[in-house]
């Protein structure tokens, strides 16, 4: 897909505690999909593209991106955290499950950002980003989830999503 002005990247997920059952196992996909996020994030900071990080808030129910880093931050996701830590011009928004869309300021954004295009990366594939990705597609947003920008725990699991995301939601999957 060829992103431009009116798309927007969401991140989705990236700060992250990986406190949770196989959270160690996405902590290592995730780290192997470090360096196509970063180079997806300057693709879109090159192409001007917004990005806004949608994330769990961690029950604080505040998007504090401070707060919520603070939290998150370990010596296994340290690297991790510090490469995708959002920039000043980055939005941030929280939401209370697992698709981006759900009780979240997320559409009213994109609709003032003027948004006809979404880009999806984060974790977990198999999850958030899937889910995601299918209320994205409801609201007839054109989608490019590069493959090699999404993780999840089991890489099987990732790819059947990345074909659903394809199949069903007609998103562009090719890699950036």
């Amino acid at each position: 897909m060829t992103a431009g002005k009116q798309s927007a990247l969401l991140y989705i997920d990236v700060i992250n505690d990986f406190q949770f059952d196989h959270g160690k196992e996405l902590l290592a996909q995730t780290y192997h999909i470090l360096p196509a996020m970063l180079k997806l994030q300057q693709y879109a900071r090159d192409h001007k593209i917004p990005i806004i990080y949608i994330n769990d808030h961690y029950a604080s129910w505040r998007a504090d991106l401070q707060q919520i880093y603070q939290h998150c931050l370990t010596n296994d996701n340290k690297e991790l955290l510090q490469a995708l830590h959002p920039k000043e011009d980055d939005y941030f928004l929280i939401k209370p499950k697992h698709s981006g869309f759900y009780q979240s300021s997320l559409q009213s954004l994109l609709y003032e950002l003027g948004a006809k295009r979404l880009i999806l990366s984060g974790i977990a594939g198999n999850i958030c980003v899937l889910f995601t990705a299918n209320d994205a597609y409801m609201r007839e947003y054109p989608l490019w989830v590069p493959q090699n920008a999404v993780a999840s725990n089991d890489p099987h699991d990732n790819m059947f999503a990345l074909t659903m995301m394809k199949n069903v939601l007609k998103a562009d999957v090719s890699p950036i």
